[in-house]
């Protein structure tokens, strides 16, 4: 019934599209082509979702379905938008003419605009354009963004201290070995003394991670180490196993991927770093998070540290902050998360809009945010999931340093 229901609800938005055409065009080549190349991408969505196999979960070509749907489904919304409220108007005109100005030689309805139907099909090129860039360029689009943060209480030695952190890596979506390779370089050129990976090295299977070892262990050393945590894609639990004896063997083989990769990897645990005469801790918790699989545990992870130790703590989820992180009794200074990927859909312009859908589900989801002295850092994500691409908010590698002081404001 689902699915007759969204046949019908794509039926009527085809027909809305093909009448601003029709509008727009009268060269019965061009009504045709388009007819063909839609129903082409119709049959071609539903065939790829009767074939989605939940023992593998999101494969290339899955989440190029998904990129398709949305390339017929949101710039046909926007025309569909415009030719119901022109429909709604154009039935006030009929019953107008037809109870007051009768005439007969009109037909019920007016005859559609012209302008109506450029207008709905400009704005609807739009998102289309925006959707193809990010499939294409947008998804590899990798931004370094920088962010310094002041800290009364900060170790003096850690005074100008450098963290990169990355996160979602998502390896089984890529598909460009020069683009990831130019990422792995860009990280290295921060130079910075800490690496910080907060989880989601794949999306299902460990064996999406193989072909991309190699490129990985090209980050080079941190002074300081790197270290790493699970996110909730890392355990298995979006498809059908065939016994519970498989699931369990992949997530420890998911596991070992860190260790493959260089990257010391803290379940519940902490490790404290030493530099000078002052230690910080580094503090990483399993998945937490409010509406996904909840195994962190920020209690052991923290239970040889004291209150007034200067604490980073790495949590996959940011909905973890809100629910028990910065109302811990135990102070963590600075948390750094990922998960949301900022919905890969948004509109950022610095110092003046930050948008997205996901705002709507997670309080905290792009960039860096504040509470009575505590940090919490949201990386948009160094990959992509589901979509196939990105559209206006962009994969990051953040860079952040740590400052001893109060903020100059």
């Amino acid at each position: 019934m689902r699915w007759i229901i969204f046949l019908v609800f794509i039926a009527l938005l085809e027909l809305y599209a093909f009448q601003a055409v029709k509008t727009v065009t009268k060269v019965k080549w061009m009504q045709i082509a388009y007819v063909l190349v839609s129903i082409s991408a119709v049959i071609f969505i539903f065939y790829q979702f009767s074939q989605f196999d939940r023992s593998v979960g999101q494969t290339p070509m899955f989440m190029l379905t998904i990129g398709v749907l949305l390339l017929v489904l949101i710039p046909k919304l926007l025309i569909g938008f415009f030719m119901l409220f022109e429909d709604f108007f154009r039935i006030i005109l009929g019953t107008k003419n037809y109870f007051v100005n009768y005439d007969n030689d009109a037909g019920f309805l007016p005859e559609r605009r012209l302008f109506v139907s450029r207008v709905a099909l400009g704005i609807a090129a739009i998102p289309f354009l925006s959707l193809i860039y990010g499939m294409t360029l947008g998804k590899y689009n990798f931004k370094v963004i920088r962010q310094t943060l002041f800290f009364p209480d900060l170790p003096d030695s850690f005074d100008g201290f450098t963290i990169t952190q990355i996160s979602d890596i998502h390896s089984g979506s890529f598909d460009n070995p020069d683009k990831i390779s130019y990422a792995i370089d860009l990280i290295n050129e921060q130079n910075s003394d800490l690496l910080l990976f907060t989880g989601d090295i794949v999306n299902t299977h460990a064996t999406e991670m193989h072909p991309w070892i190699e490129t990985f262990n090209k980050i080079q050393n941190h002074e300081f180490g790197k270290y790493s945590i699970l996110g909730n894609h890392d355990y298995g639990e979006y498809v059908d196993w065939s016994s519970d004896e498989a699931k369990d063997k992949n997530f420890e083989d998911i596991k070992d991927l860190h260790r493959q990769i260089d990257f010391k990897l803290l379940l519940n645990e902490n490790i404290k770093i030493k530099k000078g005469e002052h230690e910080i801790a580094v503090v990483g918790v399993e998945n937490w998070g409010v509406k996904f699989k909840k195994v962190g545990d920020l209690n052991k992870a923290s239970e040889s540290l004291q209150n007034d130790d200067f604490k980073i703590l790495m949590s996959h989820d940011p909905s973890h902050w809100e629910a028990e992180v910065k109302n811990h009794p135990k102070k963590f200074h600075l948390t750094l998360s990922g998960h949301t990927h900022g919905f890969q859909f948004g509109i950022e312009i610095p110092g003046f809009l930050k948008w997205s859908p996901v705002e709507y589900v997670y309080k905290q989801w792009a960039g860096l945010y504040e509470d009575l002295g505590q940090y919490i850092y949201v990386n948009r994500g160094f990959g992509f999931h589901a979509f196939p691409g990105r559209v206006g908010i962009m994969p990051e590698i953040t860079v952040i340093e740590l400052k001893k002081g109060q903020k100059i404001v």
